[in-house]
């Protein structure tokens, strides 16, 4: 049997072997105890060793709850107050008491599994601390050596634990032997009952985001940020930076000297091309650096909207669009805005075509001179909702108009919104459009008329239509909602329909 120096001196030794508390071995001692005791005295008993964490000195004890009368099933756990008190003058019905059992000896039986016993702790202990050292490393590049490969997937070594690198996790046309060196991006950690596995990956965008961490100075020490990143693994990737420092140019120290700084990155990508984005809090020249390297012509935005348009040139719209749309996509993603793509002549043309409808429906519902009509339009009035939003003397303002025809024009513009409320209203309290259609707040009363319109009338109706069915290029309400809202209106749909 160790004595108590020796007690000690192995729970040392295997602490630092192991790189674990020394507590957690001389719990796993005390409970190898434990077992021993059991062995002895019965399995069935309450049996709790302690060791003096200063002296090694071991005690044993049987722990018995005091009670009134002794239940035949759990006795060997039980006793009486009387007696109870012979151990503990101080215990009360309910509580408990310590019964002191002389030391017992190791077996040869007993000994192996008080080993087990340790063993068992300090693995479970040993993977607990990689779990709990790796957990705060989520969202760092680790470096590892390739272990082995199963089935086009990669183990790495990376000293105390093994990384998982899935294959649609490495950039494409890429391979790797066992024994060569790696870096890849650790993204998540699992714990398991065998243990704990770690993700890694070299196609998540936050992979390139912390290569340039690494390469670039700046960015380290929070000179410049890193606002966004899009990539199309082993192709093309974008990344947005702004300067916290005004002297200092972001896409400048993101390139290096001669383009070192960069260029590091890109070898390690396996030939990524990187374009590098200087940041604008306006829309319109963040838009139009992150379709780079197309040269854009203007930026239509869109009041209240997550989408943009961008005309250009007709040399310049394959490189805007990109190969299979790779950096429209990307520039999107980077801004996260909806990006649309236009000619120059295309443009033209539907301004055009805009221009002789909004003409025709004001000559038609307001029933203005073509002359006066193309006037309202030439000054931006694309809609009868837009002069009502204005005023009498906004109007008086356009070239060749007076305040008595701004007066009628306005007055005339209110009746017609007024007559439409109330055709509207009329028209969807006459319909079989359902409550839950109606008090969708998203959607006004003339989207709700397209609806109708189109036989969309009950949640059911909604829930079975895909997001561009409703508000694609060629959807019920083309793009009068935003796309991100009516996927939530169409799954919101979808849930309440599925659940009553």
């Amino acid at each position: 049997m160790l004595n108590n120096t020796e007690i000690l001196k192995v729970a040392e030794i295997v602490s630092q072997e192991k790189g674990i508390e020394q507590d957690i071995v001389m719990e796993a001692l005390e409970e190898s105890f434990e077992i021993i005791g059991k062995s002895k005295y019965g399995m069935d008993n309450n049996i709790k060793a302690v060791i003096d964490r200063f002296t090694g000195n071991i005690t044993l004890s049987h722990i018995k709850d005091v009670v009134e009368t002794i239940d035949p099933v759990l006795q060997a756990n039980q006793i009486l107050l009387d007696h109870a008190k012979k151990y503990d003058e101080n215990v009360e019905i309910g509580g408990q008491v310590h019964i002191p059992l002389p030391a017992v000896n190791f077996g040869r039986v007993t000994a192996n599994m008080a080993r087990q016993v340790i063993y068992s702790r300090v693995r479970e202990a040993e993977k607990r601390r990689q779990f709990n050292d790796f957990k705060d490393r989520v969202g760092e590049i680790l470096s590892g050596i390739v272990k082995r490969i199963e089935f086009n997937n990669i183990i790495v070594d990376l000293g105390k634990a093994e990384g998982f690198l899935r294959k649609d996790e490495l950039i494409p046309r890429e391979n790797f032997k066992t024994g060569d060196r790696i870096r890849a991006y650790f993204f998540d950690i699992k714990e398991e009952s065998k243990g704990h596995q770690i993700f890694l990956s070299r196609t998540h965008p936050q992979f390139m985001a912390k290569l340039f961490v690494q390469e670039v100075p700046e960015i380290y020490e929070g000179q410049i940020e890193i606002l966004s990143v899009a990539r199309d693994p082993g192709s093309r990737g974008k990344i947005t930076v702004r300067a916290n420092d005004k002297s200092i140019d972001p896409v400048g120290a993101c390139v290096g000297m001669r383009g070192s700084r960069v260029q590091a990155i890109v070898n390690e990508l396996q030939g990524e091309k990187i374009d590098i984005v200087n940041w604008s809090e306006l829309k319109s020249l963040f838009v139009q650096r992150a379709i780079s390297p197309a040269q854009v012509a203007k930026v239509n935005e869109f009041e209240d909207s997550n989408r943009v348009e961008i005309v250009l040139p007709e040399d310049q719209l394959s490189i805007a669009i990109g190969r299979r749309g790779q950096n429209v996509k990307l520039a999107s993603i980077l801004t996260g805005l909806e990006i649309d793509i236009l000619t120059e002549k295309e443009d033209a043309d539907r301004r055009q075509e805009e221009f002789k409808q909004v003409t025709a429906l004001f000559a038609e519902k307001l029933d203005l001179e073509d002359m006066i009509a193309q006037l309202l339009a030439v000054e931006g009035y694309n809609s009868i909702e837009k002069i009502v939003n204005a005023t009498v003397n906004d109007i008086e303002k356009i070239e060749g108009f007076d305040t008595e025809l701004a007066t009628e024009i306005y007055a005339r513009a209110s009746q017609f919104m007024e007559n439409e409320k109330a055709e509207l209203e009329k028209l969807i309290q006459e319909s079989s459009l359902d409550d839950y259609l109606k008090n969708i707040k998203e959607l006004d009363n003339k989207m709700l008329s397209t609806l109708i319109d189109n036989k969309i009338l009950t949640r059911q109706d909604l829930a079975d239509l895909a997001t561009d069915e409703l508000v694609g290029k060629e959807g019920i309400l083309q793009k009068r909602v935003e796309k991100n809202i009516a996927e939530k209106i169409i799954m919101d749909a979808r849930e309440i329909y599925l659940n009553s």
